[in-house]
């Protein structure tokens, strides 16, 4: 094993870094969609509330690898063809979204109504009451499970691997097919996937503890 690693590990480590920038984009789209779900849902307007409830339910009940093939086969099917990447963005970023939606939720019900009704009484306006009352309490509650989305979107990237997307999962195969050596190439993508994965579970877990106590 040792005398392939030098052929092994550049391109293991390009995919883990692809990998994270998938991470990344697809983190990114989730926490704006996530924030826009939470709105519709929060709305007084059925229809724009249920449309959320539904697509949350829909995303959260069915697997993300069925979303991701929908997205990249069925689509195409539908005159809308996507990369391999474009579609593992757009289905990790819309499954991820749903998750980061009932977080967002979830900090919004953690602040008592009394709060608000007294941010009211003082004449603060409905923009002033989100800005400087829910929002500073609502950081405190959403940071950590944030934090361990983030870690569980690193390890479902490997999931794009089969619909092609270029990351880690898919140069591991690529490598295990070439040099008839799986357990050996799996085992350190294996590792390098908990590379990627600890750094983000410690600061989870640091903030966890850390808000812990500032509350």
């Amino acid at each position: 094993m040792m005398r392939y690693l030098a052929d092994w590990l550049p391109q293991l480590a390009y995919a883990a870094a692809q990998s994270l920038r998938l991470m990344l984009v697809a983190f990114a789209i989730a926490l704006v969609f996530g924030a826009v779900l939470v709105l519709m849902r929060r709305s007084g307007i059925r229809l724009v509330s249920g449309i959320a409830g539904v697509y949350i339910t829909a995303i959260r009940g069915t697997p993300v690898l069925a979303q991701l093939f929908f997205i990249y086969f069925g689509l195409a099917e539908m005159g809308i063809v996507l990369t391999s990447w474009q579609a593992a963005i757009i289905g990790l970023g819309g499954n991820s979204a749903a998750y980061v939606a009932e977080i967002y939720r979830a900090g919004f019900e953690s602040i008592s109504h009394g709060q608000i009704e007294a941010a009211r009484s003082v004449g603060l306006r409905r923009f002033q009451i989100t800005r400087l009352v829910v929002l500073p309490q609502m950081v405190t509650v959403v940071l950590p499970p944030l934090a361990n989305q983030a870690v569980v979107l690193i390890k479902e990237t490997s999931v794009a691997s089969l619909i092609a997307a270029p990351e880690l999962m898919h140069s591991a195969k690529d490598l295990a097919s070439e040099f008839y050596m799986p357990l050996e190439i799996y085992l350190l993508a294996g590792l390098m996937y908990l590379l990627l994965a600890f750094p983000m579970s410690v600061i989870a877990r640091w903030l966890e503890a850390r808000l812990r106590i500032e509350r």
